[in-house]
């Protein structure tokens, strides 16, 4: 059974996320979307080359963010869908990001000292 949406079949399937035509999501379906994204006239002045960004390059910040949040590695495995446990999530996915981050936040200090004292 299916629908009318902007003039193409869709089919009703329950799911959250799915295909434009209603199927359950595959890689190149998410790949082809995000190109499309960051393709849009509205991004173009951002400067993201949609050749270099992937969904996975998200995929690793939101590891590396939530690791130096502070959440233990298995959590993480648990929200990224890492059924084995741990080892992947650790071995690939989480990258330590902070010390970028602090070095770029001390010289932002140096430059724009507190002017309120």
């Amino acid at each position: 059974m299916g629908s009318e949406i902007t003039g193409t079949a869709r089919e009703e399937s329950g799911l959250v996320f799915a295909s434009e035509t209603g199927t359950e999501l595959d890689a190149a379906n998410v790949r082809r979307g995000f190109r499309r994204i960051l393709g849009a006239p509205e991004l173009k002045e951002v400067g993201l080359n949609a050749a270099e960004w992937t969904p996975r390059e998200l995929r690793h910040s939101f590891v590396s963010l939530l690791s130096d949040s502070g959440m233990t590695v298995d959590q993480i495995a648990s929200l990224v869908g890492h059924a084995g446990g741990s080892g992947v999530t650790e071995r690939i996915y989480r990258k330590q990001i902070r010390p970028v981050i602090d070095t770029g936040a001390t010289a932002m200090n140096e430059i724009f000292p507190d002017s309120t004292t």
